[in-house]
């Protein structure tokens, strides 16, 4: 079983102000990598997105690094709810659901309760769309997101919640949601820190945006897997473009010092590494544009 599942990843990053940065990961992973046939069946295989999934940055860490330069809170930066109602097929919702759960983060940082009940609210509707809403206690969830002191009660369940959601999915041969709603919430948490970029100048931001190449070039081989259904072929045709944007940044690895902790009183040391990412202000502009394009086609869909 997946340590982190891809539900589990849409909220157990999303729905609380303590995060941890996502691991780097230097290997990329190609179609042949992931899938395995049998008898005219696809099986991604786990330990490839298990890969995938651990090099995921949290949108939160986007919307926390944004906070963090003082940058005011824009409701510009994030879909309307409205758009929901327009989703007629489980891929846009799925999509969607990703899509909003980034949102979520966004205002969860900046604790904008009103919003953040609102969001809920139709996070719980597109669920119910997709037959999983079953596992979502919408009314506690929402009683814990008005409170600042719940917050870990408000993680487990949410945890918990989206676990059961994934497993229900999966277990029903429905995986293809699940890599929907990864996808929305990577374009969305990107989308949000190039909107914030293309105003303010912040190395880190910089930083964090052309380290997604790496995630991208790992997203798109799982995409490529449902690519025979008309849906998932056009969002292969637009991640394509975002792929060529980031075509000559660059990144390199340096090795860092190794962390040592104490866990369960024995000594553990930890390499450690960290990325150099390398970006003329040409492609970073360039890239601003292609994700802003992407990213509204998609939601406009």
């Amino acid at each position: 079983m997946l340590k982190k599942n891809l539900f589990l990843l849409s909220f157990i990053l999303l729905l609380t102000t303590f995060f941890g940065c996502g691991g780097s990961s230097t290997k990329e992973y190609k179609l042949d990598d992931i899938i395995n046939e049998s008898d005219d069946v696809i099986v991604i295989d786990e330990a490839a997105i298990n890969e995938v999934i651990q090099s995921f940055s949290s949108p939160v860490e986007m919307a926390a690094l944004i906070e963090n330069m003082e940058v005011p809170f824009s409701k510009k930066y994030i879909v309307s709810t409205e758009l929901v109602e327009n989703y007629d097929t489980n891929f846009k919702k799925a999509f969607a659901l990703g899509v909003l759960s980034a949102d979520l983060g966004y205002l969860n940082v900046y604790k904008k309760t009103t919003q953040i009940v609102e969001y809920l609210t139709v996070i719980k509707r597109v669920a119910d769309d997709l037959r999983v809403g079953q596992f979502f206690d919408f009314q506690t969830l929402k009683r814990l997101a008005t409170s600042n002191d719940n917050l870990d009660s408000l993680l487990f369940l949410s945890v918990t919640s989206f676990h059961q959601m994934d497993e229900h999915l999966r277990s029903n041969a429905r995986s293809n949601l699940s890599a929907l709603v990864v996808t929305g919430v990577w374009l969305e948490g990107l989308f949000l820190a190039t909107q914030v970029a293309a105003e303010q100048s912040s190395e880190a931001l910089r930083e964090s945006i052309g380290e997604q190449k790496t995630i991208l070039n790992n997203l798109l081989p799982i995409l490529k897997v449902y690519q025979k259904e008309a849906y998932f072929q056009g969002i292969v045709e637009d991640f394509e473009e975002i792929k060529k944007a980031y075509e000559n940044v660059a990144i390199r690895y340096e090795k860092g010092e190794p962390k040592s902790e104490v866990i369960d009183g024995r000594l553990v040391i930890t390499p450690s590494e960290k990325s150099i990412v390398v970006m003329t202000d040409e492609q970073l502009n360039n890239i601003i544009k292609i994700i802003e394009k992407v990213r509204n086609k998609l939601i406009a869909l």
